[in-house]
Order: structure tokens, then C-alpha cells, then sequence
């Protein structure tokens, strides 16, 4: 396959998930372009640049977060467990809800700060005027 192949084709290939082992395959994703297992939403380094497939690493990509474009589609934010690399790929029609909204509510199950001091905060900024509650 000549390099960039993927960036104005297709891919229509099965792939074992390095992450989960299940078979993946093209269809269900209503995309041309699936990137990522439907079952654990892990992807593997593979591109630099969408479709080129010339990153050397070869790492998982971890799903860590999620994000919202300006047309309110999902999209998934991967970082490589080998060299730290991000990037965004857009969720599939097919990808487990209950994962994606696992990683979405993390950051609220973990704030950065304690989960019984909220109601002081709150008070504390309203009297602030950084709340706006006037």
C-alpha cells in the first residue's frame, strides 16, 4: 500500500484489537474510516496525520477523554501509552455508549478538589460575583 493510502480511501480491513482481542471490522461504524474497536473505543498509533499511517510507534491509544465539536458530534481524545501522543477521532455509530459516557463523567466523579467543599466554593464565588447569580 503506497504511503497516505488512507487519507482519500477507505478502510475496509478486519483488525484484532491489541487492547480487548475481539475481531473488528468496517461495517456499523457509518464511516469510511473506522480507527478505534467499538468495544473498548483503545486505537493503535498508526498515523501522524490522519490516514498517513506514518507514526513508527505503534502504541495503544488510550481513550482518556471525550469532547464535543462545533457541529455538537462527539469525538474521542486518544493519548499513546509508548510516546504520549494525542489525538481526536470521531466516535462511531456502533461504539459502546456506556464507555464513551464512562469517560465522559470522569473528570465529575474526580474533581480536583473535595466533593464536600462544593457548597462552600460556590457560596465563597457567588459572593465573589464570579457566579453571575444576580
Amino acid at each position: 500500500m503506497k504511503k497516505g493510502y488512507y487519507k482519500d480511501h477507505a478502510c475496509e480491513e478486519t483488525f484484532t484489537c491489541d487492547v480487548c482481542g475481539r475481531e473488528i471490522v468496517p461495517d456499523g461504524a457509518s464511516s469510511d474510516h473506522r480507527n478505534h474497536c467499538p468495544y473498548c473505543l483503545s486505537s493503535k498509533h498508526l498515523d501522524i496525520e490522519p490516514g498517513d499511517r506514518e507514526a513508527d510507534c505503534g502504541g495503544v491509544m488510550e481513550p482518556i477523554g471525550v469532547w464535543v465539536r462545533k457541529n455538537g458530534e462527539w469525538a474521542l481524545i486518544h493519548r499513546c501509552k509508548i510516546c504520549g501522543a494525542l489525538s481526536s477521532n470521531r466516535i462511531a455509530a456502533d461504539d459502546n455508549p456506556m464507555k464513551l459516557m464512562s469517560i465522559a463523567m470522569k473528570p465529575i466523579a474526580n474533581p480536583p478538589f473535595p466533593l464536600e467543599r462544593i457548597e462552600d466554593m460556590a457560596r465563597m464565588m457567588d459572593e465573589e460575583g464570579k457566579l453571575g447569580l444576580d
